[in-house]
């Protein structure tokens, strides 16, 4: 059961002409019922609608915390980490509140710090650069039930409406005509200028919260686990298309997709290999592998034009590989590879040749261009920086570095700069 609730107008109004938003109580099968004295449900924001909300950027007092915390809080526990859609920004959910990051250049953009009994944010989904937050509460002490989705505008400082569900939410996703939220084995689909219900998805079991969208101007593309061990569930919406892959034969451990939802990257709990597919019709592109050893894949992240994939897990490295998917090139590689190797079977003394087909596929497998080392066993996430060939990687200890890739020679990334972002003043 999901629900919808309005949140009654404060006394002092931080605007001269306020539009609050009046909420539908709304159950998860979609009936609806309105409530006393309705009002349109025109913006999430009294000034801005939800598809043109005010950028982080306008704010004349960037960083900021409520009075009641007049005295400094003893040391954060982090709670979330997660990039915002274009990976401009990164939001990170605390044992007492919230906090907003540029990253290039590096920068605290605001936080809010809860009372210090509570405030438990677990998780944090930034709508690009804008007023409008989604937070769920996590922790010991946490500031919201973790099975309501609060909508945050930064603007008033204050929720303007929930979502709530009978069990606990596991993530958002946000875009700008869409809210998407995630529990243990359902997926809802809300309409983000009404909240109206548009879609249920039954999954496996999700307690990570598996689940990507499509933050591109075109039609929306989501990918989230199916009802199998392995298999990949995609929802073409403008099309009105379903599309199961089954991925691999291990349970779904991590994916991610492009901006425009057209490729499909996953990796399974053993950690080995990451495979490449196409969303439209699911077929597999390329594959590539991370190492031999079992590891748990903590993100994946496309670059912007598809030509990079980056890889964080538990083994402390971060991998950059090169991504080929121009069909056309992929055949021509494939006919090369062919001649090449009738050629060294034909050449005395070429005695690899013969085991070519018989070594194991590990010895055949596409490897890492680029890498970067990092503390083992710590978790990180990774994306690609806006300058070209970078790489910023968050770590749940508080890291943040940006690194800078060879995309001809590969080899070992250049570190460009790190900071603590849980220090007050962000130093190493």
């Amino acid at each position: 059961m999901a629900t919808l609730s309005a949140y009654s107008s404060p006394a002092a109004w931080p605007n001269e002409n306020p539009n609050p938003a009046v909420l539908l109580q709304q159950s998860a099968t979609g009936e609806e019922q309105q409530l006393d004295n309705p009002q349109s449900y025109d913006s999430l924001s009294s000034t801005q609608s939800p598809s043109n909300p005010s950028p982080l950027t306008n704010y004349s007092s960037p960083i900021s915390s409520p009075p009641e915390s007049s005295s400094p809080l003893p040391s954060v526990a982090l709670l979330h980490l997660s990039f915002n859609q274009d990976s401009g920004c990164f939001a990170v959910g605390t044992d007492h509140g919230f906090r907003i990051y540029n990253c290039d250049p590096f920068r605290e953009i605001f936080r809010r710090d809860f009372d210090r009994r509570g405030g438990g944010i677990g998780a944090v989904e930034m709508l690009f650069r804008c007023n409008i937050l989604a937070l769920v509460g996590g922790g010991a002490d946490p500031q919201y039930p973790p099975n309501k989705v609060m909508i945050w505008d930064d603007h008033q400082s204050r929720c303007i409406g929930e979502l709530s569900f009978r069990s606990e939410v596991r993530s958002v996703k946000l875009r700008r005509d869409r809210i998407i939220v995630v529990l243990e084995q359902k997926i809802f689909v809300y309409n983000f200028s009404d909240l109206k219900l548009l879609h249920q998805i039954e999954t496996i079991a999700n307690p990570k919260g598996l689940c990507a969208v499509s933050h591109g101007a075109g039609s929306l593309v989501l990918v989230c686990p199916g009802l199998q061990k392995g298999q990949v569930r995609v929802e073409h919406y403008a099309s009105k298309r379903t599309k199961f892959i089954m991925a691999h034969d291990s349970r779904i451990a991590c994916f991610a997709i492009t901006q425009d939802g057209q490729l499909l990257a996953t990796s399974s709990t053993k950690g080995t290999l990451v495979r490449i597919f196409s969303t439209s019709d699911g077929s597999l592109l390329q594959e590539v592998r991370r190492g031999a050893d079992r590891a748990e894949i903590y993100s994946l992240a496309f670059s912007s034009t598809a030509q990079w994939l980056a890889v964080s897990s538990d083994k402390g490295t971060v991998h950059v590989f090169s991504l080929k998917l121009n069909p056309e090139a992929k055949m021509n590689d494939i006919s090369r590879t062919t001649t090449d190797s009738n050629h060294a079977a034909g050449s005395p003394g070429s005695s690899l040749s013969f085991f070519k087909g018989v070594l194991p596929k590990y010895f055949s497998s596409e490897w890492s261009v680029a890498q970067f080392r990092l503390l083992e066993g710590s978790q990180y996430v990774v994306a690609f920086g806006h300058q070209k060939n970078t790489v910023v990687i968050l770590g749940f200890d508080g890291s943040f570095y940006r690194c800078q890739f060879d995309p001809v020679n590969g080899g070992e990334m250049t570190q460009l700069e790190h900071h603590n972002f849980l220090k007050p003043d962000g130093s190493s």
